[in-house]
């Protein structure tokens, strides 16, 4: 005889995950029939309270791999979408008047969609995704639990982010970021002040309040979802409007704070992601507001939404934990903003980069922005190499020798070969002409500084003082001789840097520049 829901419900519901499992395993047949009888029970006509039982149920079944196949059917979508108040049709959702069923409901398509590949695929057969999107619209005109939406907003993230179809039909058919981007404007309680600025009812800046907070996150995910290619492609004017106001509201997230230094942390996380979505000529909206008492003020534009980020960008140098995760998102971000934004830069490039004055230690010895980022330039991992490098280099209007002489040739040494700039010069950029200011500490110590290294060191006695010419000649030879050796017995490789400026094995350096002299002598018509 098998056990009843309730019991089941009972007796699993205190285990963890990994215990439902251990319970699960062993009775997986009984468990696998039992799925079955649920989901079929469920399309009887039900009193509430059986109907959140046999709901608990599936949650608790749901958990576990092998019990998965009954609810991962269409019929099983669908039963279980009904229960949840999102069954689609074109003329209207079906109300299901007990919050309890539709709540647990919601939380077994989680667990199904989550843990079934079938079920992500069937999902949209079952119109999961146009049944939430139609409530989430209603939010305004309903009023529902704080634990309903969250699991609404949590079901779509999930089928966002697991299909790409999914995703795609949010977004085009049923316009998803115009849609997410009104519910997030519900959430945060804003009103708009200007075409591109929000502030709060209160006209004060209060932390969110956790549920709404918990809320927004989820719809910021969503929207990351559905804009993951939008910087990539061109928009039209309609298009650009619409990203435009999302910029606005995500501004306005930065600016505010949740429950909690941790919850702040991970909301602004959120904001900084999808604000890298954007497309860049949208990005002009974090400059917008007007300068008002208590702003932060550079060249007459308000600069609190690029300080926020560059507080943010430290805080996470500081904690130096997952760097790729969550360093190269805000990287990113302030990267293209610069090279977007004038303003942007020369402010970043003030706090960032300020005139130097210590050249006594290496660029990456101390603990000031600049030396931390020089750091990452040689970190092992390649994307935050390159994030770090790129930041500095728009900094310093992708000037070659600007560039060293703030992070010394051997850390720049990286970036310039992968951009064919070791023998100088500068990248194709619109940046102003204006020269970098020197201090006169610098201007005192440049002809002692290493470029290598980047800081004056102390000139270190000749070797070969004392030395006669043969003897010079002697050693001269002998190193010769060692560098060939190494080098047909492959332990190194000679370099050379090409014509184009990128590096190459030396004989194939020397034919290029060969051939470029050659090319040269004869566009000049000599012999």
């Amino acid at each position: 005889m098998l056990p009843s829901p309730r019991a089941v419900s009972q007796h699993a519901g205190a285990l963890s995950v990994a215990e439902h499992e251990a319970f699960l395993v062993p009775l997986f047949p009984t468990a696998q029939k039992m799925a079955q009888l649920l989901i079929r029970f469920l399309e009887r006509e039900l009193q509430p309270s059986c109907q959140v039982t046999c709901l608990e149920s599936i949650r608790i079944l749901s958990r576990d791999k092998h019990c998965l196949e009954p609810f991962a059917t269409e019929d099983g979508l669908r039963t279980l979408s009904r229960h949840a108040g999102i069954d689609y049709s074109e003329e209207l959702i079906r109300e299901v008047p007990d919050l309890d069923v539709i709540l647990e409901s919601l939380k077994c398509l989680c667990n199904v969609v989550f843990s079934s590949p079938r079920a992500q695929g069937l999902a949209a057969a079952a119109r999961l995704v146009p049944g939430l999107a139609g409530r989430i619209k209603l939010y305004n005109e309903r009023s529902l639990p704080h634990e309903v939406k969250f699991f609404d907003l949590r079901l779509l993230f999930l089928l966002t982010a697991l299909r790409v179809d999914t995703r795609q039909q949010l977004a085009q058919e049923l316009r998803g970021v115009s849609l997410m981007a009104d519910t997030l404007e519900l959430t945060l309680g804003v009103k708009w002040m200007d075409p591109y600025e929000v502030a709060t009812e209160e006209g004060l800046l209060p932390p969110l309040p956790r549920q709404e907070t918990e809320r927004a996150m989820e719809i910021l995910k969503v929207l990351f979802n559905i804009t993951f290619d939008s910087s990539k492609r061109e928009v039209d004017e309609e298009d650009a409007a619409l990203y435009r106001h999302l910029g606005a509201l995500l501004r306005h997230c930065l600016m505010i704070s949740a429950d909690g230094e941790d919850r702040t942390e991970e909301f602004h996380s959120h904001t900084v992601n999808l604000l890298g979505n954007l497309p860049l000529k949208c990005l002009d909206v974090l400059l917008t507001p007007k300068v008002r008492p208590g702003s932060l003020e550079y060249m007459g534009v308000n600069m609190d939404a690029v300080s926020i980020l560059l507080d943010f960008l430290e805080r996470r140098l500081d904690r130096g934990h997952k760097l790729k995760e969550s360093l190269t998102p805000v990287l990113n971000l302030l990267t293209e903003s610069a090279r977007a934004h004038r303003q942007t830069r020369k402010f970043l490039k003030a706090k960032v980069l300020p005139p130097l004055r210590d050249v006594r230690n290496r660029p990456e010895v101390g603990n000031a922005l600049r030396n931390k980022l020089v750091r990452l330039m040689t970190h092992i991992d390649t994307d935050v190499k390159h994030c770090a490098a790129e930041f500095l280099f728009v900094l310093c209007k992708e000037s070659v020798s600007r560039f060293v002489k703030y992070t010394g040739y051997g850390n720049a040494a990286g970036l310039l070969a992968a951009r064919g700039l070791m023998a100088g010069g500068r990248e194709e950029g619109e940046y102003s002409e204006d020269e970098d200011t020197d201090t006169e500490e610098y201007k005192e110590a440049k002809p002692n500084i290493n470029p290598v290294t980047g800081r004056v060191e102390e000139k270190l006695p000749n070797p070969m003082e004392g030395m006669t010419e043969e003897q010079k000649e002697y050693e001269a030879m002998k190193l010769v001789n060692m560098f060939d050796k190494l080098s047909r017995e492959q332990v190194i490789q000679p370099m050379g840097i090409t014509p184009g400026g990128s590096l190459a094995p030396m004989h194939s350096a020397l034919r290029d520049a060969a051939e470029d002299r050659s090319s040269s002598d004869s566009d000049l018509g000599l012999d």
